[in-house]
């Protein structure tokens, strides 16, 4: 082996390898041509499909997946599930221009360790592949707001007691009760009879899994409270 292989394979050895995932050729090109400016950095491979991210991860065994969310014949996200399902070690940093909170909470519970947007700079991706091959996460400074409020409602949303889930004439009768209607009051805004506003409390009772009107008329206030803020919180994002 000539001296300057083995120079060139004692380089590769040191470096975290990386596999291209990206449907246009175009960006795959770009991508190769910007990392192999960086010593530490060696592309081994390339993919633009879902099928094909898979099977050269299998193959290859990068350290680390760049890979963006929509590919040819899958997403992204299904590609990282398969890959960390059967190849722990390999780190997938999603690199896309997607930058919604679906798109990057599905690609976090998909199992990758990074993702960040399009426009970062060529220093920027630098140092996510480097994160991520370390073992750690990185996600992109525009989007981390974004998905920490994300995941602080739904925390709160699953903290909150679970409301009854009742009919619209259910709901109606309810309210009425909870003004202090009586059962003749009711019955005359609804048009409905004596009896059928006494069942409808029935129902209402079961559902709500209360006994007294008073309990069921402090819950659907509680209930109403509840969903008047969790509507403002989402106005305010």
């Amino acid at each position: 082996m000539s001296d300057e292989r083995k120079i060139l394979r004692k380089r590769h050895e040191k470096s975290i390898s990386v596999l291209i995932v990206d449907d246009h050729e175009i960006v795959r090109e770009g991508l190769r041509t910007m990392l192999s400016r960086y010593d530490d950095i060696a592309v081994i491979g390339e993919a633009a499909t879902m099928k094909d991210a898979i099977a050269e991860s299998f193959r290859l065994k990068p350290d680390v997946v760049l890979m963006d969310v929509r590919l040819f014949g899958g997403s992204g996200v299904d590609a990282c599930r398969a890959i960390r399902d059967s190849c722990p070690a390999i780190r997938v940093l999603f690199l896309s221009s997607y930058e919604d909170d679906e798109a990057v909470l599905a690609a976090v519970v998909g199992g990758a360790s990074g993702y960040v947007l399009k426009y970062i700079n060529a220093e920027g991706l630098l140092l996510a592949i480097r994160t991520v091959a370390r073992g750690q996460s990185i996600l992109d400074p525009a989007i981390t707001q974004t998905i920490l409020t994300r995941m602080r409602l739904q925390k709160e949303q699953a903290s909150e007691p679970q409301r009854t889930t009742l009919s619209a004439q259910q709901q109606r009768v309810l309210a009425l009760l909870a003004e202090g209607k009586t059962n003749k009051e009711i019955g005359s805004s609804l048009e409905l009879s004596d009896k059928t506003v006494k069942n409808y409390i029935r129902f209402i009772f079961q559902k709500m899994h209360v006994t007294r009107r008073g309990q069921a008329a402090a819950q659907f206030i509680r209930d109403s409270t509840l969903g008047k803020r969790s509507a403002d919180q989402r106005k305010d994002l």
